[in-house]
């Protein structure tokens, strides 16, 4: 799904909430996955300038799960560590928001490179 204005958030949502009800996830996952997906694609909105936002599901023998992939041609991030720790923030909000999206997601990855763009990568499991 292609990200480009504010308003392409809420369908986008809507669309990673169905997803999760479609595979059974329960109610406090499906709250952790849309917010944590809130926060990456605000993210790649405000920093990124837009980009495209990817919704899978995944099933393995044991579990089922959602995988969102945000990619944006934006500037990149300069310093992944730095962005990933608590605190830190380039705008005028909190900076909860990486490292608070990897706490709500089982698996998280972080791909930038500068004058390329950044590509996110989250799993939320179905049982966990």
């Amino acid at each position: 799904m292609v990200i480009v204005k504010e308003q392409d958030v809420v369908p986008f949502r809507n669309r990673v909430k169905e997803a999760a009800v479609k595979i059974g996830m329960g109610l406090v996952n499906q709250t952790k996955l849309i917010t944590g997906a809130s926060e990456l694609v605000r993210n790649m909105l405000k920093y990124g300038k837009g980009g495209v936002a990817k919704i899978e599901i995944l099933s393995t023998s044991r579990d089922r799960g959602i995988r969102l992939i945000f990619e944006d041609k934006g500037p990149g991030i300069p310093d992944i560590k730095k962005a990933m720790q608590d605190g830190f923030t380039t705008g005028r909000s909190m900076g909860l928001g990486l490292p608070g999206t990897k706490r709500l997601m089982s698996e998280f990855e972080i791909w930038s490179e500068i004058n390329k763009g950044t590509t996110v990568t989250v799993v939320k499991w179905k049982n966990g």
